[in-house]
């Protein structure tokens, strides 16, 4: 029968072939229960569905009358639309087996499909968990990094001049463990970091406990440092020290303030200029660049320059004696006018004993080429002498004390929020303090304390 067997693979049948099965399962029914169409039916429903079954129960019913004839009867009972619907009930079966065969084919693409889409997006998690962790490590180092930031900063203060990259190795070595401390890293994965190597580390590590011998003298060193405005270098330093009976090598002093942040701040900068032109007739460079002076106002230098603040600017003119380098006098305005550089000059002169006249070298500004600059000079006896034109080492004594006054006073210093007023202030107390507190490596004490010694001043 056709009970369990594949529509798709059944060939077509002919009506012969159709309407011999049918008598056939007719008859045997019929032959064995005496009229049994119901059985007959139940077996052709069974093989092509309800509409199978009816044409063979009308069969069976056919042939109950004449059960002593089940073959011929059985098979005149079975009609031609029978078999017919029959082999449309195959047909449709046939269709519905193809339909579910594409529609298993088409299911089945879709589910590679969605395995290969599961698989990219498997790739793009795994590529995002690899960037997340980068981004993780990149976060971690900028955190260390700050914290390094942070505890070089409180090793050192936050002066000007203090510089991470002198550090000691003492210090490395402590801020290592203190932003081990704080991060939780190694201490062995931060030591590059701070620059310190794993000997040196170690080293420090089981010495820290003892007594720093260094430790009275760098807070001797800071004092001196501190007390002259942080304008000192090592020489300076070390002199001070001797003038304090402090007996230690210049090396040491050197070794101890590089190593600990205390440097002095330096800058260049554009220099002020007052030349205005050819205005008159130059006297001569008598000078010629010797700025040798055998005894006290001999030789004067003198210039301007300027200083640029947040508030504006202000203007120095003072006049420098060669002979040890003492400003004699200044005056400090908001102007580069003929009052500024003749007004410092008849100070300078007030200061002169009787018979002393000594040369004033200049550049060729226009503040010592006007009319009162010369009768300044005349009245008394001054002898001018100029440079040559654009050439600043024929005035170097007035630039050098432009240079040393900048570097410890105004450069990487800040003076925002500082007044005019204010500003002049401070630079008139620094210009004091210049002639007679600051020490000049030459002498090993301050200009004002040399000229004491020598008997050359009150």
């Amino acid at each position: 029968g056709l009970e369990g067997r594949d529509p798709g693979g059944l060939e077509e049948p002919t009506m012969d072939d159709v309407t011999g099965r049918a008598v056939r399962a007719g008859a045997a029914d019929a032959a064995r229960t005496g009229g049994a169409g119901g059985p007959a039916a139940k077996a052709a429903g069974k093989a092509a569905g309800k509409p199978a079954a009816k044409a063979a129960g009308r069969a069976g019913k056919a042939a109950e009358p004449a059960s002593a004839k089940p073959a011929a009867g059985a098979g005149e009972a079975v009609s031609a639309a029978d078999v017919e619907e029959l082999l449309r009930v195959i047909a449709s079966l046939r269709e519905q087996a193809d339909a579910l065969r594409r529609e298993a084919d088409e299911l089945r693409g879709e589910t590679e499909s969605l395995r290969g889409e599961a698989d990219e997006l498997r790739g793009e998690a795994e590529s995002l968990r690899g960037k997340a962790r980068e981004r993780c490590r990149e976060l971690r180092d900028l955190e260390i990094d700050l914290e390094i930031r942070r505890d070089t900063i409180e090793l050192l203060g936050k002066e000007p001049g203090a510089d991470p990259d002198n550090l000691s190795n003492r210090e490395r070595s402590l801020l290592a463990d203190r932003v081990a401390e704080r991060t939780g890293e190694p201490v062995g994965s931060l030591l590059a970091r701070v620059g310190v190597a794993r000997s040196t580390y170690y080293y420090h590590r089981r010495v820290r406990d003892l007594p720093d011998k260094d430790g009275p003298l760098l807070d001797e060193i800071r004092d001196v440092f501190e007390a002259s405005g942080r304008r000192y270098g090592y020489r300076r330093v070390w002199a001070a020290l001797r003038l304090r009976g402090t007996v230690v090598s210049a090396r040491r002093v050197m070794r101890l303030m590089t190593g600990n942040g205390l440097v002095p701040p330096f800058k260049s900068s554009r220099r002020y200029s007052s030349y205005k032109g050819e205005l008159s007739d130059a006297p001569a460079n008598i000078v010629n660049r010797d700025f040798h002076a055998d005894a006290p106002n001999r030789l004067w230098v003198t210039d301007i320059t300027e200083f640029s603040i947040p508030a504006g600017k202000v203007y120095l003119s003072p006049v420098i004696d060669c002979y040890d380098g003492m400003p004699v006098a200044w005056t400090i305005g908001t102007s580069p006018n003929s009052s500024l550089s003749n007004g410092m000059l008849r100070k300078a002169c007030a200061a002169l004993k009787p018979g002393e006249r000594p040369v004033i070298h200049s550049d060729r500004g226009c503040h010592y080429r006007w009319d009162g600059w010369i009768s300044i000079c005349e009245e008394n006896g001054l002898v001018r002498s100029m440079s040559a034109k654009g050439c600043s080492p024929d005035n170097a004594a007035a630039e050098g004390f432009f240079g040393r006054l900048k570097q410890e006073f105004f450069h990487k210093r800040s003076f925002a929020g500082v007044s005019l007023r204010e500003f002049i202030r401070r630079l008139d107390e620094y210009m004091t303090w210049y002639r007679d507190e600051r020490i000049k490596t030459e002498f090993g004490t301050s200009i004002t304390a040399r000229r004491r010694e020598l008997g050359l001043m009150a």
